[in-house]
């Protein structure tokens, strides 16, 4: 059993508390959608959870251990999709995700990367170099990634942002199956979403 746990993990910016200390527990199957205003620490908040920025107090946990003490592991089950998208422009869409997907050590198939892409209405442009498209389908390329990461835990930030009524849809079915499989998903987004599973809300507070 995968479980993440937040444990009194607090965030401070110029030397005051950004939010109150946050203690949460996400297990298999689980989407958690962490809430709050602009400014409020959102993604503060996922960046500390994913160990890319310290904590003021507090700890994550993966499996019931600190993070720091099982970090291999812990990337290995991690898949964070932050405001960088961390592509390559010199590289097509297809090059991007195999590339991506043979670091991570997993073995794919081309036509999986086809199929990924396709599924985000890029199959057509797979092949470009990833400075022709628009950020819209930069933005696409990297969520086709979703569907190719064998990762546990999901942690997105923003993830609908950008994307029309089709993307729209078709995120939302790859992570529906993530959900489906049992894996784990943290995510903020500032529009309602419906994933078809149910959603823990978790609101940050001062």
């Amino acid at each position: 059993m995968s479980q993440l746990q937040a444990i009194a993990v607090g965030c401070e910016r110029g030397g005051r508390p950004l939010f109150a200390p946050q203690s949460f527990t996400l297990s298999d199957g689980q989407a958690m959608q962490i809430e709050g205003d602009n400014g409020a620490g959102k993604t503060s908040l996922l960046r500390m959870v994913c160990g890319l920025a310290p904590t003021a107090s507090g700890e994550v946990r993966w499996g019931g251990q600190a993070i720091a003490e099982v970090r291999q592991a812990f990337l290995r089950d991690l898949l964070y999709l932050g405001h960088h998208l961390g592509l390559k422009d010199d590289l097509s869409a297809y090059e991007n995700l195999h590339t991506a997907a043979v670091l991570a050590g997993h073995a794919v198939d081309p036509q999986q990367v086809l199929q990924a892409l396709q599924a985000q209405g890029l199959r057509s442009r797979a092949h470009l170099p990833l400075r022709v498209l628009s950020q819209g389908q930069k933005r696409r390329v990297a969520l086709a990634g979703l569907q190719l990461s064998k990762a546990r835990l999901w942690v997105l930030d923003e993830p609908f942002v950008a994307l029309d009524t089709a993307a729209v849809h078709a995120l939302q079915q790859v992570l529906n199956a993530h959900l489906r499989e049992g894996g784990l998903l943290l995510f903020t987004s500032h529009q309602a979403v419906n994933l078809g599973s149910p959603v823990l809300p978790w609101r940050l507070s001062a």
